[in-house]
């Protein structure tokens, strides 16, 4: 009598794909980031609602720099991941003085390049002739994503031209604030040799603490 096998191995191909569900649990599609994001700057961000395990910043291809608009944020447990789309999606989340909010939800398997495929599914591929019924549909379709592209890729300079302009005028402001610090700081001192604690006892009027003076 041969024994019985109450617990089979598992197919690798189900394992793989059920380790990959929960990693899409655990991970958060992030987009409307600014052009000047970086893996580094989303880390710093989003540890604060746990433990960022990976960035994934989708490359614009149609972009020269391929500069990312969106990203992928895996942490490290679902419920990190559903904290971090409650929050977002409850207030502004500003990321390190970028001029907009995030956006936040939960990520999808056809986000993910890596993805393996799913058991039992088969993708069937093949040429399409011009004699066949399906050709014109593939050529509009070819036509309408080129016009996506285009599109895509004029708002996207643009937007980076106008957060650059953004960025030069906090530069700016944050300069003229600090210049006016610095001066009221030299009239003003914080002991006697403050030109307005000069002018003070010059003249016989209280400044501050006066009665340090007397």
């Amino acid at each position: 009598m041969e024994p019985t096998n109450d617990n089979p191995k598992m197919d690798p191909a189900i394992e793989e794909y059920a380790a990959f569900e929960e990693k899409v649990k655990r991970t958060v599609f992030i987009d409307n980031l600014s052009p000047l994001a970086t893996e580094s700057v989303l880390k710093a961000a989003f540890n604060q609602f746990g433990d960022v395990t990976s960035v994934y910043l989708f490359p614009n291809y149609i972009e020269p720099n391929n500069t990312a608009c969106a990203a992928l944020v895996e942490m490290r447990t679902p419920n990190q991941a559903e904290n971090i789309i409650y929050e977002v999606s409850n207030s502004p989340f500003m990321i390190s003085g970028m001029p907009r909010p995030v956006r936040a939800r939960a990520a999808e398997t056809e986000m993910f390049d890596d993805r393996p495929r799913k058991p039992g599914r088969k993708i069937e591929l093949r040429w399409v002739a011009p004699n066949d019924p399906e050709f014109e549909v593939a050529k509009k379709m070819t036509a309408l994503v080129r016009k996506h592209a285009a599109e895509a890729d004029f708002l996207m300079k643009h937007q980076l031209e106008e957060e650059e302009k953004l960025a030069k005028k906090q530069d700016l402001a944050l300069q003229a604030h600090h210049k006016k610090y610095k001066l009221l700081e030299s009239v003003s001192g914080s002991g006697p040799n403050g030109s307005a604690n000069q002018l003070a006892q010059h003249y016989g009027m209280p400044f501050g603490d006066s009665k340090k003076f007397h």
